[in-house]
């Protein structure tokens, strides 16, 4: 409306520019539109549209997970498993036989046979459950002190001294090695250097 229309002059001078290689080959964008462009507004009006656009979001971060979980990249790792460290945790306990990851078969042995209820059984498996509970507890603390060791050499002291590494190897150690997760990426033996 203020501004001057292009003359014949104008058109012609636009369309005599031919495409080069490696350049824009196009006007810059007014400032005004690319920010009109950016506009979003602060409260979503169409919260259904909304939620399931959060659900597909939460979905591929879970998948994204989950895949690291199973192959053992730290990148996507959830922050409790990440780093070095925790990596060297997960090496050590999984290269070693625990006899906590034992414990739940057991269980299974020990409720089956408190069912039969004579006295002697029962003896015999209250006996059971408490021996395989503390030789179970015992193993895992001995295995943790000979884990804070090889830490302490490998990474320095404030590695095996940070908060959780110990029940982290703890909990590890009481799962069944095919049930933990991240994936067991070591076999048997093969300790961490």
């Amino acid at each position: 409306m203020f501004g001057r229309s292009k003359t014949t002059n104008d058109k012609l001078a636009d369309e005599a520019h031919e495409a080069r290689e490696g350049a824009k080959n196009r006007p810059t964008p007014r400032r005004r539109d690319q920010e009109a462009a950016r506009k979003r507004p602060l409260v979503v009006t169409d919260r259904k549209q909304a939620r399931s656009v959060d659900r597909e979001k939460r979905r591929e971060a879970m998948t994204r997970t989950r895949q690291a979980m199973l192959t053992g990249d730290d990148a996507g790792l959830p922050p409790r498993d990440k780093g070095p460290v925790r990596r060297f945790i997960r090496n050590h306990v999984d290269a070693r036989r625990n006899l906590a990851e034992f414990m739940l078969p057991v269980m299974v042995i020990v409720l089956a046979l408190s069912f039969l209820r004579t006295s002697a059984i029962l003896l015999a498996v209250t006996v059971l459950t408490y021996g395989i509970l503390l030789t179970a507890v015992l193993d895992t603390f001995l295995m943790w002190r000979g884990l804070k060791k090889r830490l302490v050499e490998k990474f320095g002291e404030e590695a095996a001294s940070t908060r959780g590494n110990g029940m982290y190897a703890a909990m590890r150690a009481f799962q069944l090695r095919r049930s933990r997760m991240p994936r067991v990426q070591v076999a048997r033996g093969e300790y961490p250097g």
